[in-house]
């Protein structure tokens, strides 16, 4: 078993990694990736924030360690809220090209603390552990957690949100009520997982990442042999089967479920594999941009970083 040290490194490079597969896969439609920029947003700015955010990894799976190992009375004392926070203000101060990771910070924390718990059971990374111990993470999670995360969104800024009827994040009294009502980080997410993909990935223990996303990559891996090709068809897979909640916030669930409907038709010509599915991939990618980016499958690409963090602790290098 590895030192402490190396351990909380291994995990931060990890998911560090994920990151940057990630937005350097192209062209992912509607998305900043290494051949196109938003106006404000530009390919660097994503490379920035996965430099921001590796001593908040780091801390977040020495808190699973010392969860595991007792140090910690509980998974509810490690603070995945004031992770996301810090995580968030980084990310803010290493680049100014707006929100280019909150999605990502709020999945892969959990993880990370995930990992260092698992790892520091075993010194192989095992999966299924791995999976119920994530589960153990986001459930245990306390009120300022939640409050922690609705300062890390103000931070952050992410466009989309919306209003809610029930602790709106944009509602300064929400923080309020919540700390009254003691109400968890985990049951804030069960609220808004009706409109939210992130939420719903915490209250159903990931189930896009592990039973959609995961499966995918590990396929299209082994059937191209190229990470980008691979990690670009598992974001059109996930997009096929799930409609992008940052889209529906935006325009709509009619026009979000077109653009499932027009991801699944590339993947049925081959995508990347194929001139056809090529050809119609960058127009989709085309047709996705606008100078509002009101079709950016924002929330989609967040879910296919925690699919390649999982390959990646699970030993995948590139």
């Amino acid at each position: 078993m590895k030192a402490s040290g190396e351990l909380t490194d291994h995990v931060s490079k990890c998911l560090q990694l994920a990151l940057l597969l990630e937005v350097s896969a192209y062209p992912k439609p509607g998305n900043v990736h290494r051949t196109a920029d938003f106006e404000r947003t530009r390919y660097e700015h994503f490379l920035a924030s996965a430099v921001a955010v590796a001593p908040h990894f780091r801390n977040a799976a020495e808190k699973g360690i010392g969860a595991q190992a007792g140090k910690i009375s509980g998974l509810d004392k490690v603070g995945v809220g004031k992770i996301i926070k810090d995580a968030a203000v980084d990310v803010a101060t290493w680049q100014h090209g707006g929100n280019t990771a909150l999605g990502s910070i709020i999945l892969l924390a959990p993880m990370a603390i995930a990992a260092g718990f698992t790892y520091s059971e075993d010194a192989f990374f095992n999966i299924d552990r791995f999976r119920r111990n994530l589960k153990s993470v986001v459930e245990s999670t306390i009120p300022m957690d939640a409050v922690e995360v609705y300062d890390a969104i103000a931070v952050a800024q992410p466009g989309g949100l919306g209003k809610a009827s029930k602790l709106d994040v944009t509602d300064a009294a929400s923080k309020r009520k919540i700390l009254e009502d003691k109400v968890s980080l985990y049951e804030v997410f069960k609220i808004s997982s009706a409109w939210d993909s992130i939420s719903s990935e915490w209250v159903n223990n990931y189930h896009i990442t592990f039973d959609i996303g995961y499966p995918t990559l590990i396929r299209q891996l082994k059937e191209t042999g190229d990470v980008n090709m691979a990690t670009v068809h598992t974001f059109l897979k996930i997009l096929s089967q799930v409609r992008d909640t940052l889209i529906a916030r935006k325009v709509g669930i009619s026009k979000s479920q077109k653009v499932s409907v027009m991801a699944k038709k590339i993947l049925e010509a081959g995508g990347l594999t194929t001139p056809t599915g090529t050809k119609s991939l960058m127009k989709f990618d085309k047709k996705l941009r606008d100078p509002v980016h009101k079709l950016n499958p924002g929330t989609t690409a967040d879910i296919t970083s925690a699919v390649l963090a999982v390959h990646v602790l699970n030993g995948y290098r590139p």
